[in-house]
C-alpha cells in the first residue's frame, strides 16, 4: 500500500502525518521508536487532502477550538488491536480511562497487558487519544510522544 507523508510543527514536536488511499494512517511522533507503527515506504507530499484537512483540525485542536476530529481513519493492524484503537475513540475529550476499564469495554477484563500492548502501537495518536489511556491509580504511563507530551495533552483538555 502507497503511503504519503507531510511533517508538521506542534506544541509538542515534531509530528509526520501518514495518509493512504482510504484516510490517515498514522500521526507519527518526531523520536518515535522505529518499528512501532510498519508503514513501508513514505513518499512525501504535503498538498494531499486528507493531510492538509488532518492538519487544520490538529491546528485547532492545539489552539483550544476542537475537541473532535473528524477525518477519514485508516487503521492497519490485527482485530484485537483495531477493536481497542476503535475504544480509543470513545473516550470523552477532557476524560481518561484504565487499560482495565478499556479492557473491560471490551469484553476481556483480563486483557489489560494486551490493551496495554494495543495502545502502545496506536498508529494515529492524538486523534485516537491514546494519551486519555492512564495507570488504574491515574499515574502516566508510557507513550509514543513521551509522557511530557502526554502531560501536556491532557492539560490542554482540562
Amino acid at each position: 500500500m502507497t503511503h504519503v507523508f507531510k511533517t508538521i510543527w506542534s506544541p509538542v514536536g515534531e509530528l509526520t502525518l501518514v495518509a493512504d488511499a482510504t484516510g490517515l494512517a498514522a500521526i507519527l511522533w518526531e523520536n518515535d521508536r522505529p518499528g512501532r507503527v510498519r508503514l513501508g515506504p513514505l513518499t512525501e507530499q504535503p498538498d494531499h487532502p486528507v493531510l492538509v484537512e488532518t492538519e487544520r483540525q490538529l491546528g485547532e485542536y492545539f489552539a483550544g477550538t476542537r475537541q473532535a476530529f473528524d477525518v477519514p481513519l485508516s487503521f492497519s493492524g490485527s482485530d484485537f488491536q483495531k477493536r481497542v484503537w476503535s475504544a480509543l475513540l470513545t473516550i470523552p475529550f477532557g476524560e481518561t480511562r484504565s487499560y482495565g476499564e478499556i479492557a473491560h469495554q471490551l469484553g476481556k477484563p483480563s486483557a489489560s497487558r494486551a490493551v496495554g500492548a494495543a495502545n502502545g502501537r496506536n498508529p494515529i495518536s492524538i486523534i485516537a487519544p491514546c494519551h486519555r489511556v492512564v495507570g488504574s491509580t491515574g499515574k502516566l504511563t508510557g507513550f509514543a510522544g513521551g509522557l511530557d507530551a502526554k502531560q501536556y495533552l491532557l492539560e490542554l483538555e482540562r
